[in-house]
């Protein structure tokens, strides 16, 4: 922008330059050459300043147009270079997630055992479902919203599993068909950290989770309350992005 900008500033002074050198230097010997019904030559000072004018006109175009297109051309590939970055960061979290999140749901799923032999059934059958829509479906660049909603909406229920009865969970997502492709797994490091940093096993706690849509735009807001952990506890790898 700043160099569409620079281009009308040299075009504007050098009309004005036109102007005031027209009206400042040459307006006598044009209104006598008007009178004059005789045809002359221009005067030697008037020639020279045609001249010059002829020349360097063409020069600060050329020169203004190869600005812009130079600007253009970084502009783009800026552009680009931020959109690969961007890509790449996803693609890494990624591939961090997806043993971090077997990890964990199996860590939830061991604890049932013993205590709930058929909840850990259903568990094990949730996290299938899960692990599929990892492997296969998150490869791609975008997805439906509702796939990922759907995919947020079963693990979170897998992740209140190994909260207490001092928790309390909820979340809200858009019911209707949004159309909307979003990158797949943006949202599960937020929902994760709530769990991690938002829990305790023996002051009671809320997590609540909402999305909402306008337009083309995703709304997504977690809020929980915030237990520090101690220097000395090392549970939870810290995988999400750098803010």
């Amino acid at each position: 922008m700043e160099f569409i900008l620079l281009n009308i500033l040299i075009i504007a002074f050098f009309l004005f330059l036109k102007e005031y050198i027209e009206d400042n230097y040459f307006q006598d010997i044009l209104k006598k050459r008007l009178a004059n019904t005789e045809r002359t030559e221009p005067p030697f000072k008037m020639a020279i300043y045609i001249q010059l004018l002829s020349y360097l006109a063409p020069l600060f175009f050329s020169v203004a147009l190869k600005s812009t297109r130079r600007w253009v051309k970084t502009e783009a590939e800026r552009k680009e270079a931020a959109n690969f970055k961007l890509k790449s960061e996803l693609q890494h979290l990624h591939y961090q997630l997806q043993p971090h999140f077997f990890f964990n749901s199996l860590n939830n799923i061991y604890s049932l055992v013993d205590i709930s032999p058929d909840q850990a059934k259903s568990s094990i059958h949730s996290l299938s479902k899960l692990m599929r829509y990892m492997l296969y479906e998150t490869n791609l660049e975008v997805v439906p919203l509702s796939k990922e909603i759907d995919f947020l909406k079963k693990y979170i229920d897998l992740m209140k599993l190994r909260v207490s009865d001092k928790t309390s969970v909820s979340y809200s997502f858009p019911v209707k068909e949004t159309g909307i492709q979003i990158a797949p797994l943006l949202f599960i490091s937020l929902i994760e950290n709530a769990f991690k940093h938002g829990v305790s096993a023996t002051k009671p706690s809320t997590i609540d989770i909402s999305m909402t849509c306008d337009n083309n735009t995703v709304l997504f807001s977690v809020e929980n309350h915030n237990f520090p952990k101690k220097t000395d506890d090392k549970s939870g790898s810290g995988i999400g992005f750098r803010i």
